[in-house]
């Protein structure tokens, strides 16, 4: 059994602070600060250019992508760190689309995250070649996808609600269709047991600085699977995803696999913080984190239904169909997340009207969900939302 008391306290939570935003940013590993530490006084400083061979620098992507792939169902040499999100999302529609010749449907869902949206918006626009990007209700995916669709575009947990949907059976949908599956896991990695090779995904992409810790920035990944890895072009092609990056040969030839995937110099601090970071996994079992995350969110349902009733529930009933994390509605919801907030419970709020609750087994416990959810009812029982200041909108909500 996963000890989640000991991975608690691998984690910096500030005193007075109930941290329920994992799903936006995770906390501070205690060991991060150290590791960043060492790399930049014992290799940057003291190895200075030389710590790209003798630190490993140079295979820092691939061989913390392997760490990753662990936790996402994906086989050593398929997963490579490096870039943003949206840069990995970039790579992998335009090298299906490239796949998908005779085809021009790119198909999503209407509760997609924006910035995924925007990417195929920006390729179609830039590829000019008559591609269209055709949004439906998350429900509806599977009756649309049919021989028009080049790929499907689906994030596997909606950012909003934590509503899931079923990635082995889109997946099978997709490929009996001839269509190929892009699998978003921003809110999938190390929130929940993942099967990419189980489940014959043909590409992933997805951030670390959410449930996987890795700090404000932290680089992305990009998963391909193994017998398409040396068909996919990367249309974001850098020298670093180059056959051979140091001959320097002025004509691009991609590299093998998804080395072809790397595209400038990576991000040594933030992969330094990420190792940190994945330490803490060593000794997890994605199956006891799942089953950990679906009692905190039935307590926390539980709790809500019992003391806040001004309160609609904007998940899944079901826990089997969401994520970890549980929403809520609200007509003053971004008032309330203030006042929440600034009593030492912190959430998230997304427009129009939820708020949102990012349950991380490594450092959530119950006592954590009954004091947060006490200070919410008491928040909405005196109306102490209704306050000018928390109606002010700052730059992130």
């Amino acid at each position: 059994m996963t000890d989640f008391a000991a991975t608690r306290e691998m984690f910096h939570l500030p005193d007075g602070v109930i941290y329920l935003d994992g799903n936006s940013l995770g906390p501070l590993p205690r060991a991060a600060p150290d590791r960043v530490h060492e790399m930049m006084t014992a290799e940057w400083g003291e190895m200075l250019i030389t710590a790209w061979n003798r630190a490993g620098w140079v295979a820092a992507p691939a061989r913390i992508g392997d760490r990753i792939a662990r936790l996402i169902g994906a086989a050593p040499g398929t997963v490579v760190m490096g870039d943003t999100l949206s840069v990995k999302v970039y790579q992998a529609l335009a090298a299906a689309l490239e796949m998908q010749p005779d085809r021009r449907v790119i198909l999503s869902d209407t509760g997609n995250f924006p910035s995924d949206l925007y990417v195929a918006e920006g390729l179609i626009e830039a590829l000019g070649r008559g591609h269209r990007l055709k949004r439906v209700a998350p429900e509806e995916v599977a009756d649309h996808i049919d021989d028009t669709v080049a790929a499907t575009l689906l994030t596997e947990v909606d950012y909003r609600t934590g509503r899931r949907h079923d990635m082995a059976a889109l997946t099978r949908r997709a490929h009996e269709a001839g269509a190929l599956a892009i699998w978003d896991l921003a809110h999938s990695a190390g929130a929940l047991p993942v099967d990419l090779a189980g489940t014959d995904a043909d590409f992933a992409v997805g951030c670390t600085y959410k449930f996987l810790n890795s700090g404000p920035g932290g680089p992305a990944f990009i998963y391909i699977r193994p017998d398409l890895a040396d068909r996919a072009r990367p249309a974001l092609a850098g020298w670093l995803g180059h056959e051979a990056p140091f001959a320097f040969d002025p004509d691009y030839r991609p590299g093998a696999g998804i080395a072809r995937m790397r595209v400038g110099t990576p991000p040594i601090l933030q992969l330094a913080a990420l190792d940190a970071a994945l330490d803490i996994w060593e000794g997890v079992d994605m199956g006891d984190l799942r089953r950990r995350s679906i009692a905190l969110a039935e307590l926390f349902r539980d709790e809500v239904a019992r003391s806040c009733p001004g309160l609609e529930l904007a998940s899944p009933a079901d826990p089997a169909a969401r994520g970890s994390q549980i929403s809520f509605r609200h007509p003053e919801g971004y008032a309330v997340m203030q006042a929440l907030i600034a009593r030492g419970v912190i959430g998230d709020f997304r427009a129009p009207d939820i708020l949102r609750f990012g349950l991380t087994p490594l450092y959530t416990s119950e006592d954590d969900i009954r004091a947060a959810v006490a200070t919410l009812a008491r928040i909405l029982d005196e109306r102490l939302w209704d306050d000018a200041a928390y109606r002010v909108r700052n730059a992130v909500t």
